[in-house]
């Protein structure tokens, strides 16, 4: 049921201000104004880690329209700093459906702002690129919420890593339900007796999920793990997860990464995880002027195209390189960044996006196929 309206603001550090509206919960909030482009996904996205600190405008007009629902969240909270859309669903209906979107995001204290033209405001942040906002439904002078935005960090620089990594180390078990019937033929006997370590920097749920349909042992790690504590494991493979922040301010687990590698322990990144390979490997990374993200991003080489679900805000330089054996896999081919890369002596390998996410619906499936066999070809 719709609550009677508040009226609510957006300003942009350049000074740019949108009104809309909001619930009646009090929220003034700052954070790194992104889009997304994704037409469906929507409670995916606001329970992704790896949009902490971000306020997600959300191109698709109609948000909410399905509902929210027990199976889809990909964390045990929401880390976003809120969100906007056009039109917002106080109605919705779904066979699958638990609860509307309003109530959801007050149960994740998830502020949102509707009512906005956000065509409008996309196209300003494709133009300027992605820069710091304040929402707020308390305050409504814009100026004040200016002053506000000062004190508000650049993401450039920031390590959220270690706000949303799990603060104590666990074992998943996932019991496979009809939906991912799909995959249960990944199962294998040697599969079963192989542990996998997830190096937590902000992981998503799906990944978890599909490493259990391989049948592996899975531990999740801490990202601020050392060398130590990570092979007191005896891991037969690492898997660095999806996450927010600048990459380049993950120190300490690029360093550990470079006293892991010559273990020749299989190690697969995903998103974060790709970025801090690459700065292991010698690489580096630089900031988007905006982002991908959305579910529907190219990726390819050699004319082989696949259909891809990405969330970063950061990429990978491939021309940092000094080492031959670092080999280039895959570009984006919207603006051909690094999209994935192998190390050709090494049992390391990593993509910019998002494999779990089921783009295409299963285009990059073929890299936990990939990973599986590289686990279960190990030996010590």
């Amino acid at each position: 049921m719709k609550t009677n309206p508040h009226p609510a603001v957006l300003v942009l550090e350049d000074g740019i201000y949108f009104k809309g509206w909001s619930s009646p919960s009090a929220y003034t909030v700052t954070g790194e104004v992104v889009f997304t482009t994704g037409m469906t996904g929507y409670q995916e996205i606001i329970m992704d880690p790896s949009y902490a600190g971000q306020i997600i405008i959300f191109t698709s007009p109609e948000i909410g329209n399905t509902g929210t629902n027990d199976e889809d969240n990909e964390s045990f909270q929401s880390n976003c700093a809120g969100i906007i859309t056009r039109n917002f669903c106080y109605s919705p209906t779904n066979w699958r459906m638990k609860k509307n979107l309003s109530s959801f995001l007050d149960e994740q204290k998830v502020p949102f702002i509707y009512g906005i033209d956000t065509r409008i405001l996309t196209q300003h942040i494709r133009t300027v690129g992605a820069i710091n906002g304040c929402m707020s439904n308390e305050v409504l002078d814009t100026q004040i919420l200016l002053k506000k935005l000062k004190e508000t960090p650049s993401m450039k620089g920031l390590d959220l890593v270690k706000q949303v990594t799990s603060s104590k180390n666990y074992s998943w078990t996932s019991t496979i339900d009809s939906a991912w019937d799909f995959y249960s033929t990944n199962k294998s006997s040697k599969a079963s007796e192989k542990l996998i370590v997830v190096l937590d920097c902000g992981v998503k749920y799906n990944i978890l999920r599909y490493l259990a349909t391989y049948g592996f042992k899975i531990k999740v790690l801490s990202a601020t793990s050392s060398a130590t504590d990570i092979l007191a494991h005896k891991p037969d493979g690492i898997l660095l997860s999806n996450g927010p922040g600048d990459p380049s301010a993950v120190t300490y687990l690029k360093q550990t990464l470079q006293s892991i590698f010559q273990k020749r322990i299989p190690t697969f990144g995903i998103c974060m995880g790709h970025q801090i390979i690459s700065l292991a490997l010698g690489g580096e990374t630089f900031k988007l002027k905006f982002g991908h993200r959305g579910i529907n991003h190219p990726t390819g080489i050699f004319q082989k195209i696949e259909i891809t679900s990405q969330n970063h805000g950061f990429a990978v330089n491939g021309e940092s390189f000094d080492d031959p054996n670092i080999q280039i896999t895959h570009y984006n081919l919207n603006d051909f960044t690094v999209a994935g890369l192998a190390h050709k002596t090494l049992p390391i390998f990593s993509v910019q996006y998002h494999p779990e996410a089921s783009p295409g619906p299963h285009d990059a499936k073929v890299f936990f196929d990939i990973f599986h066999k590289m686990v279960v070809a190990q030996t010590h």
